[in-house]
């Protein structure tokens, strides 16, 4: 089993930045992708970010390219989404989510593939 536990989140305003992070423990792997998923109110899940975890390998929804950077550090078994220049659309709950093993690419980006999911963090932008 692996856990997952976010944190990071809270209030900024419009043009503000946070960072979110998702500490990974239990039986950690050396393959796989780990990703970010938001959720806004009446709204689905929908895909933010992902980094493969060996590879360095990174995806982005085209809604926070050149807004928002995934990153990890395996060390610590942690991925950060730093969030910059934040917009009212970004709030949110944002969840972590990881799977082992390899995923094909045109699948990173919906939930499916993964098999383990953090509780969320709230991520909530003012104008």
């Amino acid at each position: 089993q692996v856990q997952l536990v976010e944190s990071g989140g809270g209030l900024v305003q419009a043009g503000g930045s946070l960072r979110v992070s998702c500490a990974a423990s239990g039986r950690t792997f050396s393959r796989g992708v780990m990703g970010w998923f938001r959720q806004a109110p009446g709204k689905e899940r929908e895909f933010v970010a992902a980094i493969s975890w060996s590879g360095g390998d990174t995806y982005y929804a085209d809604s926070v390219k050149g807004r928002f950077t995934i990153s990890r550090d395996n060390a610590k078994n942690t991925v950060y989404l730093q969030m910059n220049s934040l917009k009212p659309e970004d709030t949110a709950v944002h969840y972590c989510a990881a799977v082992q093993g390899y995923v094909p690419s045109n699948y990173i980006a919906t939930p499916w593939p993964y098999d383990y999911w953090g509780q969320g963090t709230q991520v909530t932008v003012s104008s």
